[in-house]
């Protein structure tokens, strides 16, 4: 199903570019150019899968738009503002914004951004849904092997479940860290996810009493997650 994106935007100029942006990449698009109407949009019945929401609008503004949307509705928003302080931003991700954006823009860093925070928002697969003995639990953000408690950090059980979710894929670095975010920033340098990913690998395989690797390397490409499962229906 093609997701619909909400931009909420007076001027249009800006409005227009968008717009125009969201639906050459394949989004269905409505627009609002006031706060009350966007409010209208994300209380009703059916809120937009995602959000593009300025911060400077004609009658309510963007921030409080926010405030009293997250009252009905956890679609995701991404905050666009000539505002540059960090207080500004701050308050905008306290309210429950899940990005934001400073003019001037590149509409095509836009349109990253709006794909990034849905694919974050793609719920992982169901725990009984996992391959082999391993299972999350998306509530405790905890990991079980073959019922042992796997002790990981945060970021650790994000990769891993950013792995587990596209299991018989190899993932890139760049793919994993934008995946496997905490809410909180992330490590600027793709090379750190090799740390988190060796740590991840040594936690399982001390759990798993055939001492298993549960992460494979692609040398040049990125990780892969590997199940005893897999390997056994590979045939080597």
């Amino acid at each position: 199903m093609t997701a619909r994106i909400l931009v909420v935007e007076d001027e249009p100029d800006i409005a227009g570019i968008v717009l125009d942006y969201l639906r050459h990449a394949g989004f269905d698009t409505e627009h609002a150019v006031d706060g009350a109407s966007a409010l209208a949009h994300l209380t009703g019945t059916h809120p937009p899968d995602l959000t593009v929401l300025d911060v400077m609008l004609p009658g309510i503004d963007g921030l409080e738009v926010l405030r009293r949307a997250r009252r009905h509705t956890d679609s995701p928003v991404i905050v666009l503002t000539a505002r540059v302080e960090e207080v500004d931003r701050l308050i905008g991700l306290e309210l429950g914004a899940d990005d934001y954006i400073c003019k001037p823009f590149s509409p095509r860093e836009m349109v990253a951004r709006v794909k990034a925070v849905l694919r974050r928002r793609t719920p992982p697969p169901p725990p009984e849904a996992v391959p082999g003995a391993l299972l999350l639990d998306e509530a405790q953000q905890q990991a079980t092997l073959h019922g042992t408690p796997v002790p990981l950090t945060p970021r650790e059980f994000h990769l891993l479940r950013a792995l587990m979710a596209r299991h018989g894929n190899v993932l890139s670095r760049a793919h994993l860290l934008e995946h496997a975010g905490d809410g909180a920033a992330q490590d600027p340098s793709e090379r750190a996810v090799d740390s988190h990913v060796k740590n991840l690998r040594r936690k399982l395989r001390a759990a798993d009493p055939a001492g298993h690797d549960w992460i494979r390397s692609v040398y040049g490409v990125g990780f892969a997650f590997d199940p005893p499962d897999a390997q056994a229906d590979g045939g080597d």
